[in-house]
């Protein structure tokens, strides 16, 4: 299975509290976020693993190059507006069959993640969410499962779900049809592209990753580090 990782984002809150590194760059126990993502996918089985980058941070391009010469990565440096269109853009490197895919300031146990490439391998699902109870989100996708763990909807509002979106996405690849008619359509959101997933009938399954933090303002490095610190 190959894995990707949207890195492509200009980390704009973390630079206005005064966090000089890029956001890949911020260490989580003494290693960069983007290396600690890309390890644990290597550890889990990945065939190889694509990078989206902007080009304005050479620095990060510049780290994830020297990444390459110990693992395999496929590293794309473009700008774009917005996630999904980064997704788009790692879309030829995720195989022909399942792909998994995060964000680089998601942080979650690797244990946790283990066990949901595990579970994708077998399912008959055709993709697997990534969700957690722990809200920490400023504008957290809601999920809402029946009691199986299938998921029913995505709702910007809480409603009755225990869950929210922990931006963990491992997809069967028809799903990147889906991205592209939403793409073509004009709608950008990342939250969209899940609720037109179940309207296109796909059966999506959430897996409880536990405890997961973006890390998107300073406060959020030392809640990342204390989750990783629980393998």
């Amino acid at each position: 299975m190959r894995f990707g990782i949207i890195s492509a984002g200009q980390g704009s809150r973390l630079a206005s509290e005064g966090f000089s590194q890029p956001k890949p760059l911020v260490p989580i126990c003494g290693t960069p976020m983007i290396e600690r993502l890309a390890r644990i996918f290597i550890n889990c089985g990945a065939d190889s693993v694509a990078v989206i980058v902007n080009g304005t941070n050479p620095e990060t391009a510049d780290y994830i190059k020297e990444m390459s010469h110990m693992m395999p990565i496929d590293l794309i440096v473009k700008s774009t507006p917005t996630p999904m269109h980064s997704l788009m853009e790692l879309a030829p490197y995720l195989g022909q069959d399942r792909f998994c895919v995060t964000t680089v300031d998601t942080v979650f146990q690797e244990s946790r993640f283990r066990a949901m490439v595990d579970e994708f391998s077998n399912t008959p699902f055709d993709g697997l969410m990534g969700v957690t109870a722990f809200v920490d989100d400023e504008k957290p996708l809601f999920v809402e499962t029946d009691k199986t763990m299938t998921i029913t909807g995505f709702h910007d509002t809480r409603n009755d779900c225990s869950f929210v979106s922990a931006g963990i996405y491992a997809l069967k690849v028809q799903a990147l049809d889906v991205l592209a008619e939403c793409l073509e359509s004009g709608q950008t959101r990342m939250r969209y592209f899940q609720r037109k997933l179940l309207e296109a009938g796909m059966r999506l399954k959430a897996f409880d990753m536990g405890q997961v933090v973006d890390v998107d303002h300073v406060c959020d490095i030392k809640k990342a580090q204390k989750i990783a610190q629980q393998e």
